[in-house]
């Protein structure tokens, strides 16, 4: 049995102030885990709800509308860090407090890395996650970078809109979040590795063609008859994008 609060309650206040409670998706596989971390936050005057698989929870943390995630390493589906960094590529900063059974010092750095704000190793006392989780909820919110550009290049990541110059350029999903990568990291030589890895979480680099297909698509988009190509192939190793002088 677990507990979870339904969306209707997102306006409840706590009581004598006009301060919303705080709404905390707990993305928790292990059914006795997650019922005592739910009852500690509910006791404690938070909404919270539970997400029990790395491909759910992904889906309802982008769906927006929490204060804070608390996220297992270890699920099914997609692993918690997966996770995180989905969501972090996806411009999603909802802090993110870890929980993982893998307490050492590389891990706890390799969760922070992947985008973790926190880190809590399992067993832990549900009075420390509770202060945990007090804590990054009054971290100030930090302002969202909304727009990036690159010499004409413009990519609106509120609007989901991208321009090059007047020119409005028509994206799928991969492709505004493949410009998106190669936006942030402008005149760094990307390998396919590194595009396989954060831009579709790969682990692993499979034997495919993914990233070439989709890079020539980005190009046919991205460079007009009369413009200078943006993104340059760099033999042997990737791509890069630039801004013509």
């Amino acid at each position: 049995m677990h507990m979870t609060l339904s969306r209707e309650h997102d306006d409840v206040m706590r009581e004598g102030t006009e301060t919303p409670l705080a709404r905390i998706l707990v993305i928790e596989d292990d059914d006795g885990t997650a019922e005592e971390v739910l009852t500690a936050l509910g006791d404690h005057g938070y909404l919270p709800e539970r997400a029990s698989s790395g491909t759910e929870g992904l889906e309802r943390a982008q769906a927006g509308g929490w204060d804070v995630l608390v996220i297992d390493r270890m699920l099914p589906g997609l692993d918690g860090l997966a996770v995180i960094e989905s969501l972090r590529n996806n411009h999603i900063m909802t802090p993110v407090l870890v929980l993982s059974a893998l307490g050492g010092v590389n891990d706890r750095i390799r969760g922070l890395r992947a985008g973790g704000d926190d880190y809590l190793a399992k067993p832990f006392a549900l009075g420390e996650l509770v202060a945990r989780l007090e804590a990054l909820l009054r971290r100030p919110a930090a302002p969202r970078e909304t727009i990036l550009r690159v010499g004409t290049l413009e990519l609106d990541l509120l609007g989901r809109v991208a321009r090059r110059g007047h020119r409005a350029l028509d994206l799928l999903p991969r492709e505004f979040q493949l410009l998106d990568y190669m936006m942030r990291r402008e005149g760094q030589v990307l390998t396919r590795a590194m595009l396989l890895e954060h831009v579709w979480n790969y682990r692993f680099v499979p034997q495919t063609n993914l990233v070439d297909v989709h890079i020539g698509r980005l190009r046919r988009k991205l460079d007009g008859p009369d413009e200078t190509p943006m993104i340059l192939s760099v033999r042997g190793v990737g791509f890069m994008l630039h801004a013509p002088a």
